[in-house]
Formats: structure tokens, C-alpha cells, sequence
């Protein structure tokens, strides 16, 4: 069994930061391409960044230049380290990951494994 456990959420305030953590196990330990993407009520899912196992990035218009993802192959662990928080960051975080190219799930934004999330509150 495998499973993606999210952790590091919370509240701050506008201006401040979060580092996300996620932690993938299992028969999911090493995929190709792992991700952060984030929805708000009433709001569609937004893809946050992605990185593949070579360390290659994309990151969503809203978010570059403030947050930066990484990934530590030997413990596979996720991170996204979120830096000038905003009120609209305000979201249900979270982790995911896909055997296939980060270019292929860009295009549907539909990956093959989720964690439960975590809440990131910015209040101004």
C-alpha cells in the first residue's frame, strides 16, 4: 500500500511563510513526477508546482517568485516552501504524485496519486 501524508500547514499572516512537507510511501515512493496543487471553497483546483526526479520545476504564474518546490529523492519527501503568503494562498493544500512526465499530467491536471491535504490560512 501506498500513501502521500502531508504536513506543515497552517495560519499566518500576509506576508509571512509556510514550508509544506509531504511524505510518500509505499509502492509510491519514488514516482516520476510529484506535485503541489491547491483548492479554495468555491474555487477550482489550481496546480501549484511540480518537480521530477531530475529536479526539473513548473510553477503556476500566481506563485513564482514566492514559493519554491523541492524534493529529497533518498527520503522521499516533497517540499513546497511558501515565502510573501497572501490572503489569496488561502487553500486546501495538496501533495501528488504520477509515474508519467510532469509535462503529461500538467495537460489534465488529474494525477494518479493525492494525499488528504492541509489547510494554509493567510489572513491580512
Amino acid at each position: 500500500q501506498g500513501q502521500l501524508v502531508e504536513s506543515g500547514g497552517g495560519s499566518v499572516q500576509a506576508g509571512g511563510s509556510l514550508r509544506l512537507s509531504c511524505a510518500a510511501s509505499g509502492y509510491i515512493s519514488s514516482p516520476y513526477c510529484m506535485g503541489w496543487f491547491r483548492q479554495a471553497p468555491g474555487k477550482e483546483r489550481e496546480g501549484v508546482a511540480s518537480i521530477n526526479i531530475p529536479g526539473s520545476t513548473n510553477y503556476a504564474d500566481s506563485v513564482k517568485g514566492r514559493f519554491t518546490i523541492s524534493r529529497d529523492n533518498a527520503k522521499n519527501t516533497l517540499y513546497l516552501q511558501m515565502n510573501s503568503l497572501q490572503p489569496e494562498d488561502t487553500a486546501m493544500y495538496y501533495c501528488a504524485a504520477d509515474f508519467r512526465s510532469c509535462s503529461t499530467v500538467a495537460t489534465t491536471l488529474e494525477w494518479a496519486y493525492r494525499g488528504q491535504g492541509t489547510q494554509v490560512t493567510v489572513s491580512s
